[in-house]
């Protein structure tokens, strides 16, 4: 794969758009702006990334977290171009776009997680569990076997890549016309569910995109150069740009995790501290702590910084050696796995403690818990209500579900997606509240 054919501004669904540039921004940052201006993207706001939403104290949700991976992926990107400058001077005359990397990264930071329904991933898992376990099941034999991939093995990832490129009734055709490269740099996983979760290649740990928006990544794969290494089951080499995405994701999670864990008491400061300190890559470290700051969580704060400061230098050195393996799509790691020592044995310790004590914390299992549940409770009533419409308690559910979701085809499959479309869109809150009116736990409010 080429650099000159992977940075592309042509726009998804307004290829032959000729108008003027806009003067204030460069395309991919009008990638990013329209973005942050979205419905999906201010929802997350209300989805929960790992602890349940706040009471008194703040942890960061869906929200918080995409903006910090987009900051992140922002520098690893400009210290890549950084030294690309340096030391590849004639690549920034033969590629011009490869200036904008930055602002590409940080735009596909911030859709990441757009596709993720309420409940983090305890939501992905009960959506496919209503259909491998649950009244789903007997849509199997209504559906090709791809797309029973699809629906059993629910993937935020490319449901990201449907929301941003799939005409929602009356919202028009283009509604986001993001550039071809800032939705590559999303596919995180560059392949159909049927090909995913296959022995070998990093990226077949899940998929990237549905049946329905097969031909889709086509058209994206075909106008960047994406290398394809399988057709019977679709499967593409990843777009480069992911990598820093990836790796800024994985960073923010893992050490902002340990942040909050201080703050909800789950973590003591010292222990935090023990895991942060070997990132901080400072021989004053200690006495700064000790003699500038009083207040522990001020302290975590200057820890979390210099941590996530050399893991992106780390991670950026990383993907700029590493550039042959990148575009010839043989780079079968994420950065972080290629992290250097003293780093790397701290990083698996984070990796560690984050699954031991953070994420089998009790609230978050109960929030776990909670959320197939109330998942698996929107189901049982919204799909059969829309595939079949046919009673009078099916046809007043269906006029619950927002116009914009309803669909023209008469297909079981397409059905089904309308229907994940709106209960994946959902927040926690609504989604909870939503529950308790259809299922008469309580009695909806007038507003």
């Amino acid at each position: 794969m080429e650099w000159k054919y992977l940075l592309s501004n042509k726009r998804f669904g307004q290829e032959s758009w000729t108008g003027d540039r806009d003067k204030a921004r460069s395309d991919f940052q009008r990638d990013y702006d329209r973005l942050i201006f979205s419905s999906p993207f201010r929802r997350l706001q209300n989805k929960t990334q790992v602890f349940p939403l706040p009471g008194s104290v703040f942890v960061h949700n869906r929200l918080t977290h995409s903006l910090e991976v987009a900051s992140v992926a922002r520098s690893m990107a400009n210290i890549f171009l950084n030294t690309v400058e340096e030391n590849m001077p004639s690549l920034i005359k033969e590629v011009p776009l490869i200036t904008e990397v930055g602002n590409i990264v940080a735009a596909a930071a911030l859709a990441h997680d757009l596709g993720n329904p309420a409940f983090g991933h305890s939501g992905e898992a009960a959506i496919s569990r209503y259909f491998t376990d649950g009244d789903g099941r007997i849509y199997q034999k209504d559906v090709s076997e791809p797309q029973w991939h699809d629906l059993t093995n629910f993937e935020g990832n490319a449901n990201a890549i449907r929301i941003l490129t799939h005409p929602l009734k009356g919202k028009g055709n283009d509604a986001y016309a993001l550039t071809y490269s800032t939705l590559a740099s999303i596919a995180k996983y560059p392949c159909a569910a049927i090909a995913g979760k296959q022995k070998g290649l990093l990226h077949r740990k899940k998929y990237g995109f549905f049946q329905s928006e097969e031909e889709t990544f086509k058209r994206i794969a075909t106008e960047l150069g994406l290398e394809q290494e399988q057709a019977e089951h679709l499967i593409y080499k990843r777009h480069p740009l992911v990598y820093l995405v990836e790796a800024a994701d994985d960073i923010c999670y893992s050490i902002i995790d340990l942040e909050d864990a201080h703050r909800l008491k789950i973590l003591s400061y010292e222990e935090v501290k023990s895991y942060l300190l070997p990132f901080a890559n400072s021989t004053t470290i200690e006495d700064r702590l000790k003699h500038n700051y009083e207040d522990d969580d001020a302290k975590i704060g200057l820890l979390r910084a210099k941590a996530i400061n050399t893991l992106t230098n780390c991670c950026a050195e990383i993907f700029y050696r590493e550039q042959e393996s990148l575009l010839s799509g043989t780079l079968n790691q994420s950065l972080t796995d290629l992290i250097p020592e003293p780093y790397l044995t701290a990083w698996k310790a984070v990796e560690k403690v984050s699954i031991e004590r953070i994420y089998n914390f009790s609230s978050v299992i109960q929030k776990e818990v909670a959320g197939y549940k109330i998942m698996a409770g929107l189901l049982e009533e919204f799909v059969p209500a829309l595939i079949h419409n046919n009673t009078h308690y099916y046809k007043k559910l269906v006029k619950l579900i927002p116009k914009q979701y309803h669909t023209d085809l008469t297909d079981i499959y397409s059905r089904t997606q309308s229907v994940l479309d709106f209960v994946s869109g959902m927040t926690d809150l609504y989604a909870v509240d939503l529950y308790r009116n259809i299922k008469g736990i309580s009695f909806p409010s007038e507003t």
